[in-house]
């Protein structure tokens, strides 16, 4: 059976020619009916509800497409696929060593390998993009990863050399995708790369909905997924198992929920991850009906998840965090949010801010201050390392 993919413009064309002839069918048959009365009620209502299912259906599919918000039938199902770990080779001819990583292996083994994103006659010039899937040694969760590695990781000079490494997380719920064909993370960094912005670094890119469809808000749920442990744990050790990434100092950048998860997880994993980058982030736990109870029903583990209320209670993280927001941005998790967060950061902690004017919750406004993020990122962890 052929199934049509969820992204892309075939849906879009399909919905569309159905809709145009559904809508010729009621124009052409409304007055041509047959039956009792109502039976052509009946009949005209189906064809009026087809329509107007039709409509629904077709805008739903090009905003799906504008904002890739889900990659996949399975995703939106709430489906998901389990693998084997699986991670690409990081030199031609040569597979990447096993080894143990604390009490559990990150196990890892090649399947996947590069994407058409670059050339391997470019792989030193603009760098190369990894598709791979990564499961969890200690959560037993599964995600897809996009691993961009810049030009410096295949020169020469740099072939001792071990990079920084940052997670890169959509919103909730995300596709993974969106991260390099939407929001141009490696084009970014090599932007920067090529004007001495920013230093080179390994980017992980991934989404936070490691248990779709259900946004676990990077969460270990109590008898759930473990969210906070693979992002934390299992996603650093099995990408320094393959590739010349720094097993600490991590830096973490999302948007959205992604930008949440960036500050949660420099906070609550300090020994990992020492910067955050937060674009549109916010700042305290959420509970709606994508979230459910996170908690287990415990106050205490909700406080413990909240950046404002650990800021606000316990002693600060020696991390160091950007955190933009555009002036448009309302409600609890906007602006007013974002201004409490930082009057609440103390020392040894440091933040810095980016107001954008207008700015909203959207790609245009995150776009702009991207490649100044990396960069501050970057000098973070490379001073770090220094």
């Amino acid at each position: 059976m052929v199934v049509v993919p969820l992204l892309g413009w075939p849906l879009e064309v399909l919905l569309g020619s159905a809709l145009v002839v559904v809508v010729l069918v009621l124009v052409v048959g409304w007055s041509r009916v047959r039956g009792p009365r109502p039976v052509r009620v009946a009949q005209r209502v189906l064809l009026i509800g087809t329509t107007q299912a039709l409509v629904v259906l077709l805008l739903a599919a090009g905003a799906n497409n504008y904002g890739y918000f889900y990659g996949s039938w399975s995703d939106l199902l709430g489906g998901s696929t389990r693998a084997a770990v699986t991670l690409p080779p990081t030199h031609a001819g040569r597979a990447p060593q096993q080894r143990q990583v604390g009490a559990a292996a990150a196990r890892a083994s090649v399947r996947n390998g590069p994407t058409a994103w670059s050339t391997r006659a470019q792989w030193a010039t603009r760098g190369r993009v990894d598709s791979v899937i990564v499961q969890g040694a200690r959560s037993a969760l599964t995600n897809e990863a996009l691993v961009y590695l810049p030009p410096e990781y295949f020169q020469p000079a740099f072939v001792h050399r071990s990079f920084p490494a940052v997670e890169v997380m959509t919103g909730y719920p995300g596709v993974v995708t969106n991260l390099v064909a939407r929001q141009h993370y490696p084009d970014a960094l090599l932007a920067e790369l090529r004007r001495r912005g920013a230093g080179p670094m390994v980017l992980v890119m991934l989404r936070p909905t490691v248990a779709p469809p259900r946004d676990t808000e990077c969460t270990d749920v109590p008898g759930g997924p473990q969210a906070l442990t693979y992002l934390s744990e299992d996603v650093p050790s099995a990408v320094e198992s393959v590739y010349r990434v720094r097993p600490l100092g991590w830096g973490a950048m999302g948007d959205s929920t992604g930008g949440y998860c960036a500050v949660k997880l420099a906070m609550m994993r300090s020994d990992v991850f020492t910067t955050a980058v937060s674009l549109s982030g916010y700042y305290h736990t959420l509970r709606d009906s994508t979230t459910g109870d996170l908690w287990g029903g415990s106050q205490v583990l909700r406080d413990l998840n909240s950046p404002e209320w650990l800021l606000a209670h316990q002693p600060p993280p020696p991390v160091s965090v950007l955190a933009t927001i555009g002036t448009a941005e309302r409600g609890h998790t906007g602006i007013t949010d974002t201004r409490h967060f930082l009057s609440l950061v103390k020392a040894p902690m440091s933040v810095s801010s980016v107001i954008i004017p207008g700015g909203g919750h959207n790609f245009h406004s995150w776009s702009t201050v991207i490649g100044p993020a990396l960069d501050w990122l970057s000098k973070h962890l490379h001073a770090a390392s220094a």
